[in-house]
């Protein structure tokens, strides 16, 4: 989110308050470097797992659109087989339906042993805390999107990438991996066009509960 020195922020025909701007980006680099600290004795051990487990690298990486259309990369755990995101390009060029597209399916031969667990526990976002510090995500936001659904992008769905992605979201508290695209970009909408700081502390408060109870997760 671009904080300039107004008392409001406009992101394409929408307001927010300087204020609880700054308070949103003071959350998000405070909570991720001490998570990253809390975190950083598990982070090997999880790294080893992954490696033990299946052939391919621990970290994985993934363009993504951020704000205002802007391509970063995304860091996460590794949950699928080394050749998965080759495998996923070929489903998504054939995509001509965002609103009854899904993602993620139950069961997908793709997912390593450890995955389902990295998954289940939402521990495979623990490296986009990185991302979190280098100020191209947030803690709460939209669903991170790839390149190819993005184009395909009403002028209303891009009002989405008016505010940073984020870890979690009002999509990931509200049925995570069953939700279909269209399902999942409602949330989002809705998300960006009534956003305030104590959204962000209401979604943060429900994810806790998601994450313990796995509800939607796979």
């Amino acid at each position: 989110m671009d904080q300039r020195s107004s008392a409001s922020v406009e992101s394409g025909s929408l307001t927010y308050p300087q204020w609880q701007l700054a308070l949103k980006r003071l959350l998000d680099f405070v909570a991720a470097l001490l998570l990253l600290i809390v975190v950083s004795p598990f982070w090997l051990l999880i790294v080893l797992w992954i490696r033990s487990d299946s052939e391919g690298p621990a970290i994985f990486t993934q363009t993504r659109v951020g704000l205002e259309g802007k391509p970063y990369t995304i860091y996460k755990f590794r949950t699928m087989v080394q050749n998965a995101e080759a495998l996923i390009k070929d489903k998504l060029e054939q995509v001509n339906d965002l609103e009854t597209f899904v993602f993620q399916e139950k069961d997908d031969p793709r997912i390593t042993r450890s995955g389902h667990f990295l998954r289940k526990t939402s521990l495979d976002e623990l490296p986009q805390l990185l991302n979190i510090l280098f100020g191209n995500m947030s803690l709460v936001g939209p669903r991170p999107e790839v390149p190819e659904i993005a184009k395909l992008y009403t002028p209303q769905q891009r009002r989405r990438l008016n505010v940073l992605p984020g870890v979690t979201g009002l999509a990931q508290v509200n049925g995570r991996s069953e939700l279909t695209l269209g399902e999942t970009m409602n949330f989002d909408l809705e998300y960006v066009e009534t956003w305030s700081f104590w959204l962000d502390l209401k979604i943060l408060w429900k994810t806790v509960f998601v994450v313990f109870t796995g509800k939607g997760a796979y």
